[in-house]
């Protein structure tokens, strides 16, 4: 759809009569779209972009080429921002993924032309924020289960390496956009991926609740932001309930020690009289 509606932007384009004015509508109201398809088309000669489909959102836009790799950069392509800035959402996925229970893509940097772009496979599946809100409450309880797992796994991590990325005052690692970037199985209702973490970062707990349902009216009416917060609890009371089982055990240990301990010194004394 957004590739459509962008070609027909760009070609009506042309009967702008001004160059300056033409030009500026193609930098930074279509993001220089057809520039970055072509750079990307130069840079990829084996794949088939006939098959492509464009998508828009955040500070990027992107190409999904053969249902297999998606391709994202930024809509504007300020020479002046540092590489590191660039790099940021790889450096995070990287470093959080082995702590998420839900996947999620690894990325690659690649260039293309005078662009920097994100390559990393493509997931088959529906975003959440797309289902209706009768599908979302009939499956309420197994997606709430899902993300407040997500939530949980992500939030309390503390994965080596981002520290520097850290910004404000924090409790722990958000996604910050869950609510536009839950995919899932329509079959299963199982979530498949966990997608686009541009605004990921250091942050508060409710803003990553407030922020898993805040901009999809569906998902807001199906009660999943409180059945999210329910299990989150719930799972809090279990782990709070594992870690006394747990202190009870070494506190049992500890004693049995002393207790065996204690015995061996009276046998001790009482072999030395």
């Amino acid at each position: 759809m957004w590739m459509y509606f962008f070609a027909a932007c760009d070609f009506l384009c042309r009967f702008i009569p001004v160059r300056r004015w033409r030009m500026y509508m193609r930098r930074v109201k279509l993001f220089d779209w057809y520039r970055k398809y072509n750079a990307l088309k130069r840079t990829f000669p084996k794949l088939d972009f006939m098959d492509v489909k464009m998508i828009k959102g955040g500070w990027n836009i992107g190409f999904i080429v053969e249902n297999k790799f998606v391709f994202k950069v930024r809509k504007h392509n300020d020479t002046a921002v540092p590489q590191d800035k660039i790099i940021r959402e790889k450096r995070i996925t990287d470093a959080i993924a082995p702590f998420s229970p839900v996947r999620i893509l690894s990325i690659r940097i690649v260039p293309a032309g005078e662009y920097i772009f994100y390559k990393y496979p493509y997931i088959p599946g529906k975003n959440l924020n797309l289902m209706g809100v009768k599908k979302i409450t009939a499956n309420r309880e197994k997606l709430a289960k899902q993300i407040a797992s997500f939530i949980y796994k992500v939030h309390n991590s503390r994965p080596e390496g981002i520290d520097d990325l850290k910004t404000g005052d924090g409790d722990g690692w958000n996604h910050n956009d869950l609510c536009n970037n839950v995919i899932v199985d329509p079959a299963t209702m199982d979530i498949v991926g966990i997608i686009d973490w541009e605004y990921a970062g250091w942050g508060k707990l409710e803003t990553e609740f407030t922020n898993a349902t805040a901009f999809s009216s569906a998902m807001r009416e199906s009660g999943l932001n409180d059945a999210i917060r329910d299990e989150y609890n719930t799972i809090l009371e279990k782990v709070a309930a594992k870690q006394q089982r747990q202190l009870e055990r070494q506190q049992a240990r500890a004693a049995a020690e002393a207790e065996q301990q204690n015995q061996n010194n009276i046998e001790s004394s009482a072999s030395g009289m």
